[in-house]
């Protein structure tokens, strides 16, 4: 069976061009693209694009339906299914009005990608996820060590992390000129921090309490004064590997140097909070976090439209939808409130008339 087809490699660069140069499409998007594409090829077997056909849609929807995860063997999410054929659906329908593929393919025939009706519901269905609380995450804080230069700076991490709801990529791609203390926020310079659709914007620090806004302080004050970086320096630098006592590698300090992904943070967090006995709890989550805050202290709408702004929000709306789900326990409980709240405002209902009847008799007494 091949496992390559020249032409469909040619015609698949145009597309990815045309997501990231017209569509605006960023990297990881992408990958996810060509990823589904990869699936659908391997399933026909490598077949030329220009043979496409329905069949072929139809054949690879239940194929994919059955197939298993190979990372925990378990069926592929409705959500995992219904984004790769919707993936390959947007891709089709560019193919068919590609020079040498109008007359091969049909604007229709991308359709029989879509899933049921049903299915898309449950594919796109909101489930509550867990979320640690405040409380929670400065547990984490006081339990982590920060006798080395490494325990310090996963300290520091997820300090700033609580304070800002900054992404682990952001987080991972601050420099030291982008955090002021002073103003008590970080400026998200999309020119050289890696922010959400290259955005800039400014997050100011959100009184989350505790130590947080000490161990930050702290950190940045032991690179500047202590280690002498310079203002260019990362934040939150890697860890610098090498050899140790015994002859193997190990970490040995900091290095001057971002990291590359994300990966190590999501580590940081899964030992700290395994270490506070908790469950993982994923860098993303923190905004979830500041979200449950914001909408505990926030008193009028301008206050909570600032707290949505201070995220990297433009619009509410997207604060409240995304991240604003109340809890299952929190629901009950605000619903039996709002019962009770009615029985109380009948009573003192009740009891200003019963007020304002004496008051009249006391009246017509006198």
């Amino acid at each position: 069976m091949a496992k390559h087809n020249a032409a469909n490699t040619r015609i698949k660069r145009h597309y990815f061009d045309y997501l990231k140069e017209a569509q605006r499409r960023d990297e990881a998007s992408i990958d996810q693209v060509a990823k589904a594409l990869a699936r659908f090829e391997e399933a026909t077997g490598h077949k030329d694009f220009k043979k496409f056909h329905r069949e072929q849609a139809k054949a690879f929807k239940h194929k994919l339906s059955a197939q298993k995860s190979e990372r925990t063997g378990k069926p592929l999410s409705r959500a995992t299914v219904h984004s790769t054929l919707s993936a390959l659906r947007a891709f089709f329908i560019w193919l068919a009005g590609q020079p040498g593929y109008k007359s091969k393919i049909e604007y229709a025939d991308a359709d029989y990608f879509n899933l049921s009706e049903k299915e898309v519901r449950i594919a796109k269905a909101t489930r509550e996820k867990p979320v640690p609380t405040i409380e929670q995450v400065h547990h984490v804080l006081a339990n982590m060590p920060a006798a080395s230069d490494i325990e310090r700076r996963n300290q520091a991490l997820i300090a700033l992390a609580l304070l800002t709801g900054a992404r682990a990529a952001a987080l991972a791609s601050l420099k030291l000129k982008h955090i002021d203390l002073e103003q008590t926020c970080i400026y998200q310079d999309a020119r050289e921090v890696k922010t959400k659709n290259s955005k800039t914007f400014t997050t100011w620090f959100c009184p989350a309490g505790g130590d947080a806004l000490q161990i930050i302080t702290d950190w940045c004050e032991y690179l500047r004064k202590d280690l002498l970086w310079s203002e260019d320096d990362p934040l939150f630098p890697k860890t610098q590997i090498g050899l140790g006592e015994s002859g193997g590698f190990q970490a040995v300090g900091l290095a001057r140097e971002h990291w590359s992904g994300t990966g190590p943070i999501r580590a940081i967090y899964k030992d700290a909070f395994e270490a506070a006995g908790l469950p993982y709890y994923n860098p993303h989550c923190f905004r979830d976090v500041l979200t449950t805050l914001g909408e505990r202290i926030c008193r009028t709408p301008e206050e909570f439209k600032a707290w949505s702004q201070n995220v990297g929000h433009n619009r509410v709306m997207t604060t409240l939808m995304n991240y604003g789900t109340v809890p299952a326990a929190k629901q009950a409980e605000l619903i039996k409130g709002l019962g009770k709240a009615k029985q109380e405002s009948e009573e003192e209902r009740i009891a200003a008339i019963v007020a304002e009847t004496m008051r009249k008799m006391q009246a017509g007494k006198s």
